[in-house]
């Protein structure tokens, strides 16, 4: 399938799949999509209402990614995660690794103006597969080269970013099935958000057991949606 290199409206990159008339993020902006449905709606979300406000007073946090991808969502989260101080076990599951030559090409690192944290954003796509890594004293890595039918998690994590291609090109990765293995994964009021706002998508995760609010969407959609396990 050909792939292209597409500068986003925000100036950050991403991949685009012609075939499917598809990004890896928002044409719109891929770091704008970022901060706005993951790290705001996610991140944000959780450490105000689960870390700082609650009794647990927790300094770790437990992330899974539906789809690793370009590593974005990874890196803003280790940028973010830093700031607070707060340690950060990551696991990004992709069944179709980015390619070396792609990455290189990738401008995140600049366009966040965070030059002295290049080494980071390298050792996140150079580590092994399958294996934990740790990518500073606050972030440890996992990247799962995994279908993410084949995820058996349970009561791990905290929080879901679930960042698959779209339903329209893949609607088994929007199914009760799938949103019951994201369900099983967290833990007792964990979330999980993803830039989706389908109805179909909204009532699968219902039916299997999920919270699920409507919130504004990133520049580019109306809406998005985050669900919690109650």
């Amino acid at each position: 399938m050909k792939r292209e290199i597409i500068i986003t409206s925000d100036g950050s990159t991403s991949i685009h799949l012609p075939d499917w008339n598809e990004q890896y993020h928002s044409k719109h902006g891929a770091i704008q999509e970022a901060y706005h449905v993951f790290i705001n709606a996610g991140l944000e979300h959780f450490y105000d209402d689960f870390i700082t406000n609650s009794d647990k007073k927790e300094d770790e946090i437990s992330i899974l990614e539906i789809g690793f991808g370009t590593g974005l969502n990874t890196f803003i989260t280790f940028l973010e995660g830093k700031k607070k101080s707060l340690k950060v076990n990551y696991v990004g599951v992709e069944a179709y690794p980015v390619l070396d030559d792609e990455i290189e090409k990738l401008n995140y690192v600049s366009e966040l103006k965070v030059k002295e944290y290049q080494p980071e954003f390298d050792k996140i796509h150079s580590v092994s597969w399958d294996k934990r890594h740790q990518i500073s004293d606050t972030f440890k890595l996992t990247k799962r080269k995994q279908f993410f039918e084949h995820i058996e998690d349970e009561n791990k994590i905290d929080l879901i970013y679930f960042d698959a291609f779209g339903a329209t090109n893949q609607p088994e990765l929007w199914t009760e099935a799938i949103f019951l293995k994201m369900f099983k994964a967290l833990k007792k009021e964990g979330i999980l958000t993803t830039y989706s706002a389908k109805g179909s998508v909204r009532r699968a995760m219902q039916a299997v057991g999920f919270t699920v609010e409507r919130l504004a969407g990133p520049p580019g959609k109306r809406e998005m949606l985050r669900a919690t396990k109650k």
